[in-house]
């Protein structure tokens, strides 16, 4: 039971990273019916950037110049590249998405892929193509309940997650901009003629998921302190996989999904060699979709997608 437990821990932390990011999908398909294949590369600028906000402030602070204790500096680090990523994402929106808004879906396809492309080489071009090693800004503490390792990184991770997603179903559920972001969702073409303004929507909708994105990829530093160039890949081809499991256009099913693909993947590793945790994990993933084609929250029409 101490093992399973232990695992337990361990697929909430790395379930979060894929529910944070695969919102982003979801809200982006929900609002404009089309997938943002840059999302997994926005999360690794977004981590990136972290890295080099934090790298910096930690030098001022080493060398006198400002007086900040660690986590304040871990506080500032993720405000500032959640504004900054959430202002590539708008980027992003304006320069790659708009002016193919009424094109084929297959040509925003490519120009997400692109697009993504375009991050990993510009950030290989930038600081070349070796790893970088996440500022180390708070202490690692661990504490033993009954057994079971947990420590404050891990407790901060997803407590910090589970927060700012109920923050975004607060915001979506409460607010002037929230309705009108569900309004879009429900039906993207009638709801502009209206008055609602879908340029602001949609710039609003991938600043959101951009920023939570950026969050993603400083958590995954502090928890896994190297970076990669290549990291969204991987991250977000299985963020996408969640937000397609939840249902295109459901927040509470890309959460619900993300956590479940951390669930799946650490536990078939705990049964199974590890070099069989994908093939396993994402035929069970394609067993639950045989039986809800639509995902676990969606509804079969795009007129009816939701928040």
């Amino acid at each position: 039971m101490t093992f399973f437990f232990q695992n337990v821990v361990n697929a909430l932390q790395y379930g979060s990273f894929y529910a944070l990011i695969a919102l982003g999908y979801s809200m982006v398909y929900s609002i404009l019916m089309l997938f943002n294949f840059a999302h997994g590369d926005i999360f690794m600028t977004g981590a990136y950037i972290g890295f080099g906000v934090a790298t910096g402030l930690t030098v001022l602070a080493a060398a006198g110049t400002i007086v900040l204790p660690n986590w304040l500096i871990l506080v500032l680090t993720i405000l500032i590249a959640m504004f900054l990523t959430s202002m590539l994402g708008m980027l992003v929106e304006r320069l790659g998405y708009r002016p193919l808004r009424d094109a084929p879906r297959a040509s925003a396809a490519i120009t997400g892929m692109m697009i993504g492309l375009i991050l990993e080489y510009g950030n290989l071009l930038l600081l070349g193509p070796q790893r970088r090693s996440f500022p180390r800004l708070i202490q690692t503490v661990t504490y033993d309940v009954g057994g079971v390792i947990l420590t404050n990184k891990k407790i901060m991770i997803v407590a910090v997650s589970m927060v700012l997603m109920y923050a975004l179903h607060l915001f979506i559920s409460r607010t002037r901009w929230g309705l009108a972001m569900r309004a879009m969702a429900f039906d993207h073409v009638v709801v502009p003629l209206m008055g609602v303004p879908i340029n602001t929507i949609a710039r609003l909708t991938f600043a959101l998921g951009s920023a939570l994105a950026a969050v993603a990829g400083i958590f995954f530093g502090l928890a896994y302190p190297v970076l990669d160039p290549y990291m969204g890949i991987v991250f977000g081809w299985k963020a996408f996989v969640a937000a397609i499991l939840g249902g295109r256009g459901s927040v509470m099913g890309a959460t619900i999904a993300g956590f479940m693909l951390g669930f799946i993947e650490i536990f078939v590793a705990m049964v199974f060699p590890s070099t069989l945790r994908d093939l396993i994990a994402y035929s069970i993933i394609l067993g639950i979709l045989v039986f809800r084609p639509h995902g676990l929250f969606g509804e079969a029409y795009s007129a009816r997608l939701r928040l």
